[in-house]
């Protein structure tokens, strides 16, 4: 799908875009203006991360966000989407408390907040909650991938798990979890850390689309950005120029100053009546 295209996504044209060769959009986002604006520019998918309480909220670790946080969040994202599916992730729990726990999860996300996807992190642990959801006829997009854990099982380096020197029996391994995904019910999968050579061995052993984060790269069927990094939003890039497609942090800085300025000033605001 194109920034221009106004047809609604679908899960059957996520795969056609697989089977044709086209790269799928996904962004993250946390807000209603965000949202409406990934949208516009052409993202197949819009999701909202359970890293919104670490990034955007400050808080210290990824497994605070509640269940309650995530569907305000979600409930926010669905009325800046109309077009791009809506995907969002359980809080940690759920999932990890069992297969109807995971179950009420995903019917409260698709009642509540209205999501097309429900985004379950760590799903390769947990295939039977991928089946249950999936034959509850609520979509999964199911994460797996490479971890610091999977690399320290075959002693390599985790840097060397996402190049060429991996061993056949990690690929082996995770083509085998991404196919028992794709069993289960998964319609899309988000492959972290995949590395040029797993990475596109997944690619062609499922159906479904493969997208990826964090380690992903132009091998997947896909790529996953949060838009806060994309824009460069985080507040440091005022004092460090970000990598990123724009510095946000630094253009809503200057307006700040300016802003306070005019008010000491006792000029009149800009944009106010």
């Amino acid at each position: 799908m194109s920034a221009a295209s106004t047809s609604k996504v679908t899960v059957p044209s996520l795969r056609a875009m697989k089977a044709a060769g086209e790269k799928s959009v996904c962004f993250v986002a946390w807000d209603y203006q965000m949202a409406q604006l990934a949208e516009r520019a052409g993202a197949d998918i819009v999701s909202v991360g359970d890293t919104v309480g670490v990034n955007l909220w400050g808080q210290p670790h990824p497994l605070e966000v509640s269940m309650d946080e995530m569907l305000v969040v979600a409930k926010a994202v669905r009325r800046g989407v109309k077009r791009a599916l809506l995907s969002a992730d359980f809080p940690f729990g759920p999932l990890q408390e069992g297969s109807a726990s995971a179950l009420r999860a995903a019917i409260r996300m698709v009642k509540e907040a209205g999501v097309d996807l429900v985004k379950l992190d760590g799903a390769s642990a947990y295939p039977e909650a991928v089946e249950v959801i999936s034959r509850a006829g609520i979509p999964v997009f199911a994460q797996f991938g490479i971890t610091p854990q999977t690399s320290l099982k075959y002693s390599i380096e985790y840097s060397a798990a996402t190049t060429a020197q991996v061993p056949a029996e990690m690929l082996h391994e995770l083509v085998a979890e991404a196919k028992r995904l794709e069993s289960a019910g998964a319609v899309a999968l988000n492959f972290t850390n995949s590395g040029p050579v797993v990475g596109p061995a997944v690619v062609s052993a499922v159906g479904i689309p493969v997208l990826g984060g964090f380690g992903g790269g132009p091998w997947l069927d896909g790529r996953i950005r949060m838009v806060t990094a994309a824009i460069g939003y985080n507040a440091a890039g005022v004092d460090k120029e970000p990598d990123t497609y724009a510095n946000v942090a630094r253009v809503a800085y200057d307006a700040l100053i300016a802003c306070a300025a005019d008010i000491r000033g006792g000029k009149k605001l800009r944009g106010q009546k």
